[in-house]
């Protein structure tokens, strides 16, 4: 029983790779790449009518390519090669247990034509655009309910080409803009290893969903854009992202959970997020927000080993009388600044709103937030402080930081205030709000979350150029 068993399954891998040898021998190649899944059906693009001369349209191509292969969902998935060329594309749509993959000369453009962008409720989160009230130009990329969902490639492009947005959205505009790629209501996504540039607003939107890793990505927009965040992990739980390199116009990587009213009866929260090994550069924002939509709540985000070069400030809060919620347990260790404007800044008066009906007794909590061994260069500004009057942010802790200021700079190094907490091993000296304790050292969590425990498949895809 147990030789025939055998003989069944040599059987069946001499036919597979007889299979994989055709495909090469009629000009296929094969292309290697982990993945949370791997997958059983492969198509390309150009199988349905895909032209890449950037000029025709493939988002019928997209569409009925995804519309295909999601047949395949609970027969080992499929996969969706995208082959050397410059792909022009509305709006499509992924589905589960599905991959979509970018050959390294594959530039997905996306597409001015309004007519090929859906437009889509707000988020009830937000219960409003970021933009204009109403409703929203649903993402270059989308997908909502899913599970098992990969973007990845051998760092092939995905272009927003976001001037013709940036131009138009305070003025020309019915709707709000689309972000590059937004996952909602989801399980299980992977976007890895890709480079994403120019996006008309934020460029990844993870929201409502879980276990999310985003790794080996690089993240371009000019300084000068317009909102066009890198990652904004939004109302979501077990997230990774790691090695990436940022360069945006706003924040590196953003941690929001819904806005005033809206977000307080939507009561998602973000948590267990892990946020490592990044380059980060915004002249006019953050390497990391926190907020300023955080009414859901915002617990344990994890940070470590951050590279910030020429960025606005290292690391910001936002908050505001309305909001609710709570900021608690974040923990950040091993950052290197080099020019920046502020360190640390943080403020409980950001007080834009999405509308009148906020509750103005809704008082946001912001506890336990640890910053550890961080050194900076050129700063002009160690820490600006700045809770909410009556309702302090307390638990502030920070140990061994030394940042070197710049010489020119006309500031003090820090001003506090409506803050509790404290420091050890500081330079320059803080605020008296922060008094120094010798023993006292801040915590980072030695537990491991769940979406470190994951263990990456090598897949591969077999397909013509």
């Amino acid at each position: 029983m147990e030789l025939t068993r055998r003989s069944t399954q040599r059987a069946q891998m001499i036919f597979v790779l007889l299979g994989l040898l055709g495909s090469l021998l009629r000009g296929a190649e094969s292309f290697d790449y982990t993945a949370i899944n791997c997958r059983k059906h492969t198509a390309s693009l150009k199988d349905f009518g895909g032209v890449g001369d950037g000029k025709t349209s493939n988002t019928k191509a997209f569409r009925s390519a995804i519309a295909s292969l999601s047949k395949f969902q609970n027969d080992g998935g499929s996969q969706l090669f995208v082959p050397p060329g410059r792909w022009l594309t509305g709006s499509f749509n992924l589905t589960s247990h599905f991959t979509l993959y970018l050959h390294k000369d594959a530039v997905i453009l996306a597409s001015q034509d309004l007519s090929e962008y859906p437009v889509i409720g707000p988020l009830p989160s937000y219960g409003r655009g970021k933009d204009l009230p109403g409703g929203r130009y649903i993402s270059l990329i989308f997908g909502t309910q899913l599970t098992d969902v990969i973007i990845t490639g051998d760092m092939g492009t995905i272009n927003g080409q976001g001037a013709w947005w940036w131009q138009r959205y305070k003025t020309a505009l019915q709707h709000n803009r689309p972000y590059l790629i937004e996952i909602m209501n989801s399980d299980q996504v992977q976007i890895t290893n890709l480079k994403l540039i120019d996006s008309p607003s934020w460029h990844i939107h993870p929201v409502y969903s879980s276990n999310i890793l985003i790794k080996g990505l690089t993240i371009i927009a000019p300084p000068a854009s317009p909102n066009t965040d890198g990652i904004n992990p939004d109302s979501c739980t077990n997230v990774r992202i790691e090695d990436c390199n940022i360069v945006s116009g706003d924040d590196c990587v953003s941690v929001k959970s819904g806005w005033d009213q809206y977000g307080v009866a939507f009561g998602k929260p973000a948590k267990h997020i892990i946020i490592r090994r990044l380059t980060c550069t915004s002249p006019n924002n953050a390497v990391l927000t926190i907020g300023s939509e955080m009414s859901g709540g915002i617990q344990d985000v994890r940070v470590e080993d951050i590279v910030a070069i020429r960025t606005e400030s290292a690391v910001r809060m936002k908050t505001a009388l309305g909001r609710g919620g709570y900021v608690k347990d974040i923990f950040i260790r091993r950052m290197t600044m080099k020019t920046m404007r502020w360190a640390f800044l943080m403020t409980g008066n950001y007080s834009t709103h999405p509308n009148n009906n906020y509750n103005r007794k809704a008082l946001p909590v912001i506890d336990g937030i640890s910053f550890s061994d961080m050194v900076g260069d050129n700063v002009k500004i160690a820490g600006q402080l700045d809770g909410i009057k009556g309702t302090p942010f307390t638990g502030i802790c920070i140990s061994n930081v030394t940042l070197n200021m710049l010489p020119t700079s006309k500031f003090a190094p820090w001003t506090c205030s409506d803050v509790t907490g404290s420091t050890n091993g500081v330079s320059p000296k803080p605020c008296s709000n922060l008094p120094a304790q010798a023993a006292k050292k801040c915590p980072f969590p030695t537990d491991i979350l769940p979406i470190d425990r994951i263990q990456l498949k090598k897949c591969s895809i077999i397909a013509k150029l």
